[in-house]
Order: structure tokens, then sequence, then C-alpha cells
């Protein structure tokens, strides 16, 4: 645990008492904070009182009285309006602050020892988090992984060598100060409008966690990010750009950067590209997204003062990432993939363009656009099975295009994927919701789970039959 001392005999109000808020509850008690902690679920409350956390009803604390609000990331701080314990700590003028931002206030006043490299961007984040976190290790370095990977940061040990953090843009915008030693922004694209009023300010909130780093590495796969590499290099930052490309000659990262070309990774020196590695035959990095992950992961290693012929050593043993387009069975030739973190369409895009005859799940809370810019990919897809809230708007992107059927449940268009799959010989059934979890779901992980053991089940008993 990361003990948070900037609060030592102060007063914080606590709210949202899931995995980071208690987490962050607990690193602030042990700091000496006085906490008064509360969430809209009992349960959570009566969970935190067990775990020796002081709670309250926030309704009725004088918030003249406390010296800082933390908020958990998922309660509103902006929009759609703010949260109403933001407005009243707005109202009394106390300062709203987040998990990562303590940690790294943390960790520069106490842990000089600590490098931190905070990854953020639209889609490839946790994969690349988790793939960094792989090629440190495998360095022999003493890495730790956390942030909205799942780890919370302030359950990090407080020990030198390196936090590898996945930052969203809820954590971003909680952290003001943040400043890391390392920075990437992979992509833009449009998602959590919602909560951010615009794509404008979305884009704002990512750019600052780079433009507060020492170093940083930004993809140039799309014009968003690549303004954003070229305003950090205007600022005297070193910057690391990665991206992929259709061939050798196209490589285009300024005098530094690692892309890839297909399958081969290459590392750009002042201009010059080298070959440094292959992803052929690497299940976990399958895919011209992976491509880009594997070229960040190994930029984030060169920026913190390894080769690019080291940094690329772990890469064939990476066993990849939970409910990110995860190898979960397969029954002779029909493969089964979780791809349960694919939260909107660009992120469920990768996936489909990894594979062909696709038995496809999707649906759940859906993000604005849908799925209409899919399309281009609709020709891989043999069948979908549409459930949870966006099933009828998904039904009429698909209606001419794709074959389909409202399953409403994961249980039934799992029975029903599989089975025509199955009878067809071959095929790839995916979960690649292209939407929230939340209307049958707690979280993705959650719902990733119950793919995962239905496919068990259904390969056991085939076993048994």
């Amino acid at each position: 645990m990361i003990e948070v001392t900037r609060y030592s005999d102060k007063t914080v109000a606590v709210f949202g008492l899931a995995g980071s808020g208690l987490a962050s509850a607990r690193a602030l008690a042990a700091g000496g904070a006085k906490v008064v902690a509360f969430d809209d679920s009992a349960e959570r409350v009566a969970a935190a009182t067990e775990a020796g956390i002081a709670t309250g009803d926030l309704h009725d604390l004088d918030f003249h009285g406390v010296d800082a609000l933390l908020l958990s990331p998922g309660v509103p701080l902006t929009h759609p309006k703010p949260h109403w314990s933001a407005e009243r700590a707005h109202a009394a003028g106390v300062p709203i602050v987040g998990d990562v931002g303590l940690f790294d206030e943390e960790r520069r006043a106490r842990l000089p020892g600590l490098a931190l490299v905070a990854i953020t961007g639209t889609n490839g984040k946790s994969t690349t988090t988790a793939l960094l976190g792989h090629l440190l290790t495998v360095l022999g370095d003493a890495a730790q992984v956390g942030g909205n990977i799942g780890r919370p940061v302030l359950d990090l040990d407080p020990v030198p060598g390196v936090a590898v953090v996945e930052c969203s843009s809820y954590q971003i915008d909680l952290a003001t100060t943040l400043a890391p030693d390392v920075g990437a922004l992979l992509n833009l694209s449009p998602d959590h409008i919602d909560r951010h009023g615009t794509y404008e300010n979305y884009a704002a909130i990512k750019e600052r966690l780079v433009a507060a780093s020492d170093a940083v590495v930004i993809g140039v796969d799309d014009a968003d990010t690549a303004a954003v590499a070229d305003r950090m290099e205007r600022a005297g930052k070193t910057v690391l750009r990665i991206g992929t490309f259709d061939s050798v000659d196209a490589i285009a990262l300024g005098r530094s950067g690692v892309g890839a070309v297909g399958e081969t990774l290459y590392r750009v020196t002042d201009g010059v590209a080298r070959e440094i590695a292959s992803l052929a035959g690497i299940g976990s990095l399958r895919g011209r997204h992976n491509a880009q992950n594997a070229s960040a992961a190994v930029a984030l290693a060169i920026a913190l003062g390894h080769t690019a012929e080291d940094a690329v050593r772990g890469l064939a043993t990476f066993p990849g990432l939970v409910h990110r387009m995860e190898e979960v069975g397969r029954a002779d030739a029909v493969l089964f993939v979780n791809d349960s973190k694919a939260t909107n369409a660009q992120s469920t895009r990768q996936a489909l363009a990894s594979f062909e005859d696709v038995y496809w799940i999707a649906g759940g809370v859906p993000k604005a656009g849908g799925i209409t810019e899919l399309a281009d990919l609709f020709g891989r897809v043999k069948r979908a099975y549409l459930i949870g809230e966006a099933a009828q708007a998904f039904a009429k992107t698909l209606t001419g295009r794709v074959n389909f059927v409202l399953s409403g449940t994961l249980e039934a268009a799992l029975d029903a994927a599989a089975s025509d799959a199955e009878a067809a010989g071959s095929g790839v059934v995916l979960l690649s919701p292209a939407c929230a979890s939340f209307d049958q779901f707690r979280s993705f992980e959650a719902r990733g789970d119950r793919f995962r053991t239905l496919v068990g089940e259904r390969l056991h008993s085939g076993e048994n039959a």
C-alpha cells in the first residue's frame, strides 16, 4: 500500500467504495487522514465499515470542515452533471482529488526510486500496460502493473522500481498534478462523451497526461494523436512516435520511434528504420492493433533506458490480457474468444479485423454511433447474436447486411452461436460487444467471466457426451 500522508490529521471525504475507492480510503487512513467514506450502495458501506474504514453519510457532512473530496473515477465530475458530492464540494471550495493524482504526489515526495509510466488512449491501453509490465519483468526490472487495468494504484507496493499504470480519462480528469516520468498516448477516437461533454474535451484530458510527462510515446495512426506528437516535440519533449504502416518505405516516425509493418517491428533511430522483431506466431499479439500495442510497449521500454533488442525479448512469452481477444476454448475447428473488454466499436473493430468466419455476440449499453463504423468488416461475420439494450438499434444497422438473431441474453447468444459454428464445422465464436456491460452485468469483467464459464461448461459437456 502507498500511504497517503499529504492529508495527515486532515479530514477527507471519500465517495465511491468499489475497488479503487476502498483502496484510496485505506491509504488515506493509513497516512493519518480523518476519513469519512460513503457510497450509494449500502453493501459497500457495510463492507468498508467491516474493513475498519470510518463511514458516514456525506449528505449530512458539513463540507466547510472538509479538506478534500476523493471521488472514485466512476463518479461523474462534470457531465452529464456533477455528482451531488462534487456539487457540495464545489460550493464549499473543497478540492476534488483522485487516486492516481494522490499516488503520483506521494511517489514524488517520498518514493523517488519508484518511476511512473502512465499509459492512456481510447483503445489498447490495457494490453500495452500489461505487455510493458511483462517486458520489464523479463528484463529483470522490478515492475508493478496497476491503475485502470485492475490493481488500484494506491495498492501498489512502496518499493523502488517501475509502476506501469493504465490511466482512464476519468482518472486523468481527477489528477490535475499528475506528472509521469514517461507518458503514452496511443490513439484517440470518440468515447465517453457522456462524461466529458465533447470529444474535444475528452481529447484534451488525454493530452494532458503526456504534456506533463518528461518523455512521451505517442501513436501517429490517427490525425489527432499525430498532431499531439508534433505539439509535444515543439514543446521540447523527448518524443518516440509509434504506428503501423503498409510498407517499410511508408514508415513515418520522424527521428525516433518504433513502428510495425505487418507482423514485423522496426526501430527508427535518426530517421533510419531497422528490423528488431517479428510477431508472427504470437497468438496473444494477433492483429494490426496489437502490432501498435507491441510497438508502444517496446518504445516505452526504450524510453526507460533499455535497448530495442533487449526490449523485444519478452514479446513471444506474453500471455495476453484477460477479456481482450482471450482464447478461452476450442471445440475441434471452432474457437471461442472472449473480447468482453471491447466496450466501443473501435475496440471491436480490432477483433473483427483479426478473424474470419465470425459468429459475433454483440450488445449491451451502446456508445454514441453504435456499430455503423464497422460496416466495412461485416463481410467477416457469418451471423450476429444481439443482446442487451443495444439489440434493436444494432439490428437496424445489420438489416440487409448481416444475418442476425435477437438473442437477448448472453446465455442464449452463446448457445445459438456455438451451435451454428459447430454445424458449419469451423469458425470463431466471438464475444466482442462494442458496448458497456451495465444493463446485464456489473462490469465487462463479470460479462467476460460469465462467457468463459459458459464456454467451459459447454466444452466439458461435450467431452462427457
